[in-house]
């Protein structure tokens, strides 16, 4: 009996990824005029159904309460007005911008006597598995079918009622628009679709992007045979050199802990060169906490100032919070920083703060991070003012892609070579 539900399971996730796959080769040859006509017609129907999505939202958070559901998936889960708003302005922002699909660029080595040119094209079908963060499938629609893609959907059993609500208001809009069947699909999550077989779609499934904890993605990336877009959410680390402000350091960790509603590049580790003076450590320990922060040190720091710090554990350094807590350890130099950092940073983002050009340079120069911030805080911004600096999130691998990830990313060049 087992087996069958397994073998029902799998021909599901088969069915639904090839229907995707036939939705992004229409795709591929749908006019961006359309393509924009549709992520406007997806914000208008997110706005018309914005009661119901917030109803649905309320039903599984009371759901979840009842279950013992972790206080941070609940924070995530929480679809705010605001959250849902910004949804919607970024699917307007998208409609607006030009389209990025069939932009021509010159090729990194032209063919005598051909015209040698580069074009960006779709991937095609692309999977998001997610934890909570109901909006978040929105925003993914609006990047995907600006870029021509398609979309398989998989959010955790925490998020059904709104993940289905916000799914069916934007299919409304895909179907008056005229865009083809099957564009955007959710997985059922009471049907138990598992992450491996969904990871594993070759050869139609493009990319993948699992956005969650760490362990969400540890267990996508372990297991895919397709690409995988790795996301990845706090451990950002920043060095305090001698010559930095300490107001500027606890200005930095405040603000970038201010993410809504995922702290994406929250600072939760700060190396503090030894020269740094008691006086202005202590200052910034109990500003820290008249902040909300929880305060961990290692065991000399402890020592001195542990009216102010708890223990850390050796393997924390090397670990998301991913809440309101920051770890500080003692380095020698900015040499001794960049070593310790690019050994235990999640590698998306670091911060220097340092009036020294040496160091600055030194830092951005040699940090293994997809970001460096010198004297300015890493927040992230998934809808930045203005511009088409729209973001899912941030990828801290060297392979597919790396930094922020946005229209640029779910696409790829063709080059073509056209001869007299």
């Amino acid at each position: 009996m087992k087996r069958d539900d397994n073998a029902r399971k799998a021909n599901l996730i088969e069915t639904v990824v090839t229907q995707s796959h036939q939705a992004s080769e229409q795709l591929a040859t749908t006019q961006g005029s359309q393509r924009s006509q549709a992520v406007e017609a997806m914000a208008q129907s997110l706005s018309a159904s914005f009661d119901e999505i917030l109803e649905a939202n309320t039903l599984d958070l009371e759901t979840c309460r009842e279950m013992a559901i972790p206080a941070l998936i609940l924070e995530w889960l929480k679809l705010t007005p605001q959250r849902l708003e910004t949804a919607i302005k970024i699917l307007e922002r998208l409609g607006t911008i030009a389209d990025p699909i069939q932009k021509v660029s010159h090729a990194p080595y032209p063919l005598d006597p051909a015209q040698t040119y580069c074009q960006r094209m779709p991937l095609g079908v692309i999977t998001l598995i997610y934890e909570a963060f109901p909006e978040l499938s929105a925003i993914a629609a609006g990047l995907c079918v600006k870029t021509g893609n398609s979309l398989v959907l998989r959010g955790g059993s925490e998020a059904s009622h709104s993940n289905e609500t916000i799914v069916n208001a934007l299919n409304q809009a895909l179907e008056e628009t005229k865009l083809p069947a099957h564009t955007i699909q959710l997985l059922p999550s009471d049907q138990g679709c598992s992450i491996q077989e969904l990871v594993q779609q070759e050869p139609y499934t493009k990319l993948v992007i699992p956005y969650g904890r760490p362990s969400l993605v540890q267990q996508t990336a372990r297991t895919a045979n397709v690409p995988i877009l790795r996301t990845a959410i706090g451990n950002c680390y920043l060095y305090w050199s001698t010559s930095g402000s300490a107001e500027k350091v606890k200005d930095v960790i405040v603000d970038s802990h201010a993410s809504e509603p995922d702290p994406v590049n929250a600072i939760e580790k700060v190396l503090i060169n030894r020269n740094i003076k008691a006086s202005i450590l202590i200052n910034l320990f109990h500003a820290l906490q008249e902040k909300g922060f929880v305060l961990r040190g290692e065991d000399s720091l402890l020592e001195e100032y542990s009216q102010y710090l708890t223990p850390v554990q050796e393997q924390e350094w090397s670990e998301s919070y991913i809440d309101k807590i920051v770890a500080f350890r003692w380095v020698d130099d900015i040499s001794s920083a960049i070593a310790w950092i690019n050994r235990h940073s999640s590698g998306h983002a670091d911060c220097i703060i340092s009036q020294s050009y040496r160091e600055t340079r030194q830092f951005a120069q040699t940090i293994d991070s997809a970001l460096v911030y010198v004297n300015a805080s890493p927040r992230f911004f998934r809808y930045a003012a203005n511009g088409d600096s729209i973001f899912l999130g941030m990828s801290n691998q060297k392979g597919y892609r790396r930094g922020l990830i946005g229209l640029e990313s779910l696409t790829t060049f063709k080059q073509v070579v056209q001869g007299n």
